[in-house]
C-alpha cells in the first residue's frame, strides 16, 4: 500500500486516518449548515467547524451532486469559484485545501490558485483531469463514476465500480473512492451495504481509499433514523470502514468522526511492514474475491485466490464414526481437522473446504448437513 503525500499530508496505512471536512458554496447543497457564499462567514466556520475540530483536509464544493439537479458547466463552476479562493483568503488556521470538481479547468484554476489537492467525482471522465493534477504534483481522490461528465458516482454492482474505478488509469498521488450514496435513480441501498460489506477489496489497488459515508440512508435504513439523528450510526460505521482499510473519511461531522477514526485505527489488524531493500508487507485479506484484486493488481493469475484465504470452522455434536470419516476424507482434501470429545476444527482454505463433502464415506445425514454449511460458508 503506498503512501501519497497531499501537500505534505501523509496518507496511507504507516499514518493516522485523516479526516475531510466538506464546505459548500453552492446554494443547492442538502446540508445547509455547511453552506455559504459570504467569504468571511464560511472562513470563520472553516476554522471554527473544521479546522480546529480536527479537520486535516478541508474539501470545498462547487455545486450539489443531488442526481436531481442539473449540472453546472465549467464556467459555471468557474464563476463560483472565486467565492472559494476568497475564503481560503480568509482562512487562518492550517489544513489541505481540496476543491470538488469533474472538471480539468476547474481543478487546474484552483491548483494555481491556492488549493492543494482535487476531489473528482466523475473519477477521470474528463481525460484531462489527471494529467493537471500530475502537473501540479497534486493529490487526487478519484471517485468511482462512469464515463460521463454528467453521471457521477452512478454505478449500481459493485463488481461494476473496479472497471469504474480504472477509467483513464490511475496517478502517483491517486486516493480511490468507492461512491457511498443514492447517486442515481437505479443504486439500491444493498448495493451500498455490499459495497461496504466488501470494503477490504478496493486495498487491491494499492491506493488509500476515501470513503463518504456520513449519514447516508444505506445506514440510516439500518436503525430507522432520520438524517438529524443519523450521527451514531455514521460513527459507527466510520469506525469499523477504518478497520476494513479505509483513510480519509470525508464528513460533515468532524470532531465526532475524527474520534470514531481513531478507534477504528487503534484497534485495527497490524500488519508486518518492512521496507528495506526487499519490503515486506502482510496483506489483508480475508476473502477470495479480496485475493483476486491483489493478485491481478500484480499481474499474476488468480487461480489461486481460492486458496490464499484460511477459514476455520466448528463442527459440534458430531458421532464417533462421523469424527473417524472427516479426519480421512479432511486429510485428501488438504484441510486440517482436529478433533475433540463431540466435535472438532475444521481449517483450510475455501477451495479446499469445498473439497470436502465429495471425500467423505461413509457421511451420515447430519454430517451431510454440516459440510453443506460449510460449503455455503465459503462460497
Amino acid at each position: 500500500m503506498r503512501t501519497v503525500d497531499a501537500a505534505g499530508l501523509e496518507i496511507g496505512d504507516d499514518h493516522p486516518p485523516r479526516i475531510m471536512g466538506v464546505l459548500n458554496v453552492s446554494k443547492e447543497s442538502p446540508y445547509k449548515p455547511s453552506v455559504f457564499n459570504d467569504p468571511t462567514e464560511a472562513a470563520e466556520y472553516v476554522d471554527r467547524n473544521l479546522i480546529d475540530e480536527g479537520a486535516d483536509i478541508v474539501d470545498i464544493g462547487l455545486e450539489s451532486a443531488n442526481k436531481r439537479l442539473d449540472v453546472l458547466s465549467a464556467d459555471d463552476e468557474l464563476e463560483r469559484l472565486d467565492t472559494a479562493l476568497s475564503v481560503l483568503d480568509h482562512v487562518s488556521g492550517d489544513a489541505v485545501f481540496s476543491i470538488e470538481t469533474r472538471y480539468h479547468e476547474v481543478a487546474q484554476a484552483a491548483l494555481e490558485n491556492g488549493f492543494d489537492m482535487v476531489n473528482d467525482i466523475c473519477g477521470f471522465a474528463d481525460p484531462k483531469m489527471p494529467t493537471v493534477c500530475e502537473e501540479h504534483d497534486a493529490a487526487v481522490a478519484k471517485m468511482a463514476s462512469p464515463p460521463d461528465l454528467t453521471r457521477p458516482g452512478a454505478i449500481e454492482e459493485v463488481d461494476d465500480i473496479y472497471d469504474a474505478l480504472e477509467l483513464n488509469g490511475f496517478t502517483d498521488k491517486t486516493i480511490v473512492d468507492p461512491a457511498f450514496g443514492g447517486w442515481s435513480e437505479a443504486k439500491t441501498l444493498a448495493h451500498d451495504r455490499e459495497t461496504f460489506d466488501r470494503l477490504r477489496e478496493f486495498r487491491g489497488y494499492g491506493y488509500p481509499i476515501l470513503v463518504s459515508i456520513n449519514r447516508k440512508n444505506f445506514l440510516r435504513d439500518v436503525a430507522g433514523r432520520s438524517t438529524e439523528d443519523a450521527l451514531p450510526v455514521s460513527l459507527a460505521a466510520t469506525s469499523m470502514a477504518v478497520e476494513r482499510g479505509a483513510h480519509v473519511i470525508r464528513t460533515h461531522d468532524v470532531r465526532e468522526t475524527r474520534d470514531a477514526a481513531l478507534i477504528g485505527h487503534e484497534f485495527k489488524r497490524r500488519r508486518v511492514r518492512e521496507p528495506g531493500d526487499v519490503s515486506v508487507e502482510e496483506l489483508d485479506v480475508t476473502t477470495p474475491r479480496e485475493a483476486e484484486r491483489h493478485l491481478d493488481r500484480i499481474g499474476a493469475s488468480t487461480d489461486i485466490a481460492a486458496e490464499s484465504v484460511t477459514r476455520v470452522f466448528e463442527l459440534e455434536g458430531l458421532s464417533d464414526a462421523d469424527r473417524e470419516a472427516l479426519a480421512a476424507a479432511a486429510a485428501d482434501a488438504g484441510v486440517t481437522f482436529v478433533g475433540g470429545e463431540t466435535g472438532g476444527l475444521l481449517v483450510g482454505s475455501p477451495a479446499s473446504l469445498g473439497r470436502v463433502s465429495g471425500l467423505v464415506t461413509p457421511a451420515s445425514d447430519a454430517l451431510e448437513a454440516a459440510l453443506e454449511t460449510v460449503e455455503r460458508g465459503v462460497r
